[in-house]
């Protein structure tokens, strides 16, 4: 695989694990890894500082395990390259794949589980960075701090996310990049993740796209009956339907087909939990908001509230 870094940026090369992990941890950020008990594992690494951004692609050569209670002060965006790893937090775990964006917070502990083939581009963003990205931007960061509300994303749909990494891997490679530019080009991805992602700053400057994402509910629930298609809601908000994915993320952190699927679905419920409701039947409610697989149907209701559909009618009629 092609190096997103260049050969100047290269530190080690089939190393020692530990000396990669030792330089990562005064570098990138503080964790412990655990070796296979049989083996000699080749570690590489290439690292780069660029402005406030630490740029740095790594591989272990072998399933290594590492975890960080927390990384304290700073934000790790990990872009998975080749091979796989398996990531728990949150009380779930997932198995990243290349093209597979992980985004650890500062307060997040680290749990991570490499494949022998794995290889990732690690951005670590400072917080602080991010702190200033809302004020230069004129949003309001909580006391708390800033806080992603997901940690797992696909690179393709998020619009100029990959090409923006690119970018900056690029001109990270170069042989003069000014330190103006470098500086432009943090601020630039520091407002781009705040912007992409949910999380819980108030974009108080965007006071045009509050009435604009109130006006694609109010027509989802005036058509909830309906097919709505992506096409539809981007048309109606003016937008590119990449552009639309990064607005539902933003404000209620999913697609607007899973936020349409989940208004359709409260609506059911609704109607069967209500007594004075004529409910003939599940199959032609289902079937009045666009559910014509009941199988499935009863397996994304049951997998929202706990429950079938039946059993939500037999309590309430």
């Amino acid at each position: 695989m092609v190096s997103l870094l260049g050969a100047k940026n290269t530190v080690f090369e089939q190393a020692d694990p530990h000396a990669v992990s030792d330089y990562v941890n005064q570098h990138v950020g503080t964790h412990c890894i655990r070796l296979p008990r049989s083996g000699s594992l080749q570690a590489s690494l290439s690292h780069c500082s660029f402005g406030k951004l630490d740029l740095c692609q790594i591989s272990y050569g072998g399933s290594v395990h590492v975890t960080s209670p927390a990384l304290e002060t700073i934000y790790h965006l990990q872009l998975l390259q080749r091979g796989h790893c398996l990531w728990r937090g949150r009380g779930e775990e997932h198995y990243f794949t290349p093209g597979e964006l992980l985004l650890i917070n500062p307060d997040d502990p680290v749990d991570l589980t490499y494949s022998e083939d794995c290889e990732k581009l690690i951005v670590k963003l400072p917080a602080s960075f991010l702190q200033q990205a809302c004020a230069d931007n004129q949003w309001h960061a909580p006391a708390e701090g800033i806080r992603f509300s997901a940690s797992r994303y696909d690179l393709k749909s998020l619009e100029g996310v990959e090409s923006l990494l690119g970018l900056i891997c690029q001109e990270a490679k170069a042989e003069n990049c000014a330190a103006q530019l470098q500086e432009q080009y943090g601020r630039i991805i520091a407002s781009k993740l705040l912007c992409t992602f949910a999380s819980n700053v108030q974009y108080e400057s965007q006071g045009e796209s509050c009435p604009s994402f109130g006006r694609i509910l109010d027509y989802i629930e005036e058509h909830l009956k309906k097919d709505i298609s992506v096409e539809q809601l981007a048309q109606l908000a003016r937008m590119s339907p990449r552009s639309l994915y990064s607005l539902f993320e933003r404000k209620v952190g999913t697609t607007p087909k899973s936020y349409i699927r989940k208004r359709k679905l409260e609506q059911i419920h609704g109607r069967l939990s209500d007594p004075a409701a004529k409910v003939r039947n599940i199959t032609e409610i289902a079937m009045d908001y666009g559910f014509l697989h009941l199988g499935r149907f009863s397996e994304s209701y049951k997998s929202t509230f706990g429950e079938l559909p039946s059993d939500t009618l037999r309590r309430h009629h």
